[in-house]
């Protein structure tokens, strides 16, 4: 058996604007790609770390290294590789993702097909993106409304001090249905409260992760007292979080990078059906390796949030579009992504 072999390395994304949420802000990403390589065929993955999940550059590299020497010679032995791989790494969720990610393109270039054929998606039903706005100051934030273009719907940041001055901004440049991201930003469940009554008023129409994760009580007593859905993203890692979260949310966001993959995504939207949750599948700041590969599962969301690429001033890859907000995802063997490892 010829040996497969994982490789890795960093890359600099410069970020087309400061993306600033309620706990941080920043100007670029350092992401980690990987590339395995088998019998005569690449594939290539994904790592974008986020330090919400305990991860970084530097913590994915050192368990990416460690983990190389372990795999075993025969990719296509696909879950028994990502059991291992689990065990080995159950702290660094994109770590996990982006060997997942390799390993799934891998068998795609292999096999001559695209990805969505071997997860047995239909391409003809993608869902549309909507486009994401960080806080910033509120003309910035225009700007970005208007450099948003056809997108049908804009997911709005908020989660700090003027949360309604940024809804009355937005509001004022754009007549697009919006959805609200407030990163766990509202302690309060009176104040969570408020805000989304208020809120609704202003054509917000789902409301992303209100309340800390850990606070599931207090997401039910807002559950409780608003009209509008609510869907969870930091309080939904695992497939064991989904069964907490009913009475609490009405929905999921489903990431490739936190959840540690396609097939552990894959498991998230199995679960919140069992549930009767709905399902968006979301991203972070990535190249159009990542950002494709969720792209493939994006036939079974009933929404979608996979702009992380447009954000960014110097991807080095070309893999799904975006026409009109509607996603395209590409036919070549594999991911489909374009470009120089």
């Amino acid at each position: 058996m010829i040996p497969s072999r994982l490789e890795h390395k960093t890359v600099e994304l410069r970020l087309r604007h400061a993306w600033t949420i309620s706990r941080n802000s920043s100007r670029e990403k350092r992401n980690v790609l990987t590339r395995l390589r088998h019998a005569g065929f690449e594939g290539w993955g994904e790592a974008a770390p986020n330090p919400r999940y305990g991860e970084d550059a530097e913590s994915v590299s050192a368990a990416l290294q460690a983990l190389a020497p372990e795999l075993p010679d025969d990719p296509g032995r696909l879950d028994a590789i990502l059991d291992r791989v689990e065990t080995a790494l159950p702290s660094s969720p994109s770590a996990r993702a982006a060997v997942d990610i390799a390993l799934h393109d891998w068998a795609g270039r292999m096999s001559g097909q695209p990805l969505y054929r071997l997860l047995g998606t239909d391409p003809g039903r993608t869902p549309a993106t909507a486009q994401s706005i960080g806080i910033d100051a509120i003309p910035v934030m225009q700007e970005k409304v208007r450099e948003a273009g056809d997108v049908p719907v804009l997911k709005i940041k908020v989660g700090l001090k003027d949360d309604r001055a940024i809804l009355e901004g937005i509001r004022a440049v754009t007549g697009k249905p919006l959805w609200v991201d407030a990163n766990e930003g509202w302690a309060d469940p009176e104040q969570a409260v408020e805000m989304i009554r208020w809120m609704q008023g202003m054509g917000v129409v789902l409301v992303e992760q209100p309340m800390p994760a850990a606070d599931l009580e207090g997401a039910r007593l807002v559950r409780g007292r608003v009209d509008l859905p609510l869907f969870a993203d930091e309080a939904a890692v695992s497939p064991a979080d989904v069964p907490r979260l009913l009475g609490a949310y009405d929905g999921i966001n489903v990431k490739l990078q936190k959840s540690g993959g396609l097939r552990a995504a894959r498991r998230m939207i199995d679960a919140a059906r069992e549930s009767g949750l709905k399902v968006m599948l979301g991203c972070m700041i990535e190249t159009s390796i990542g950002i494709t590969a969720a792209a493939h599962l994006s036939p079974l969301a009933d929404l979608a949030d996979l702009d992380g690429h447009l954000l960014i001033e110097n991807d080095p890859f070309d893999g799904v579009q975006v026409r009109d907000g509607l996603i395209i995802l590409p036919d070549r063997p594999g991911l489909g992504v374009a470009g120089e490892w």
